[in-house]
């Protein structure tokens, strides 16, 4: 039970603290702006409390895991909001936090939103693209933020989970022709994370060399555990590595369990850091194909 206390209060001093954790860097997708909408890219952000929109420069901000703990593992998270906002805090910073503390480098994606108010993109091309580009640009830096290239995740909450579901599981190689050298790289991840992701967007079938996969929701979630329940099962007819945590209770959007009364849900994050170190993500020398 200490362990317990123990593991929720380090996550609601996470939680206390973010706002004033300031990230290393913000990367612009795209250096001139996003393709076609380049005249945008300098209109400013909207942001209150937990969430972030009207955006027009997509981008990563990058947290660094300590030096002290860095173990060469990536993950890019995509935050949740419907596609109108991003939950930014919650499903951005605070697991950037979570997974830093176990030595990951952590790019936190703002991506456009195709149901924000008066907004000229659409989900299944713009976000799309700009998971696609999160994940090449990554790969294409990967030395200059000491990355392992064969252990970079990516993580979805909610609707950046089907951000996850359009890139995770189909063409990812780059184009060895691409006039810039970020598209000529892949933007495979090498393992997933399904937060309560959203309904939208999943693959019929789960190709044999998909990415191995950790899947987390709540049972009452009327949304998004459903899904999750699919995913699994495709995932096993396909034979790909799955882990799956349906808790009985949590509803959607328990974020890092925080904000729920449950033991259970308070400590789900615990879960996520041991699959990573049994799939041998966070130790290099114990690190095996993942297949």
């Amino acid at each position: 039970m200490k362990t317990v206390k123990f593991f929720s209060i380090a996550l609601t001093s996470l939680l206390v603290h973010s706002f004033a954790a300031n990230a290393q860097t913000v990367i612009p997708l795209w250096a001139k702006g996003a393709p076609g909408f380049e005249s945008r890219r300098n209109e400013p952000e909207q942001a209150k409390d937990y969430w972030v929109k009207n955006i027009h420069n997509p981008s990563l901000t990058v947290y660094p895991a300590p030096a002290d703990k860095a173990t060469g593992a990536a993950i890019v998270v995509c935050p949740g909001g419907g596609h109108r906002l991003l939950v930014y805090n919650a499903e951005g910073v605070i697991p950037a936090k979570f997974l830093n503390s176990l030595g990951i480098t952590v790019f936190v994606l703002k991506y456009r939103l195709g149901r924000d108010t008066l907004s000229p993109y659409k989900i299944d091309v713009h976000a799309k693209a700009d998971g696609y580009r999160a994940m090449r640009l990554v790969h294409s830096r990967a030395a200059e933020f000491g990355i392992d290239t064969n252990r970079i995740g990516l993580m979805g909450f909610s609707a950046g989970g089907e951000v996850v579901d359009m890139i995770a599981f189909k063409d990812t190689k780059g184009n060895p022709s691409a006039a810039d050298p970020i598209d000529r790289a892949s933007a495979k991840p090498n393992f997933i994370i399904q937060v309560y992701p959203g309904p939208g967007y999943m693959p019929e079938v789960i190709p044999a060399d998909a990415p191995p996969a950790f899947l987390v929701a709540a049972n009452d979630d009327v949304c998004c555990s459903p899904p999750l329940i699919q995913l699994l099962q495709k995932y096993r007819d396909a034979k790909v590595p799955v882990e799956m945590h349906l808790y009985a209770r949590g509803d959607h959007a328990f974020n890092m369990g925080t904000n729920r009364k449950l033991v259970s849900i308070n400590n789900w994050p615990q879960r996520l850091a041991d699959w990573l170190q049994d799939s041998h993500i966070l130790k290099p020398e114990l690190r095996k194909v993942l297949h």
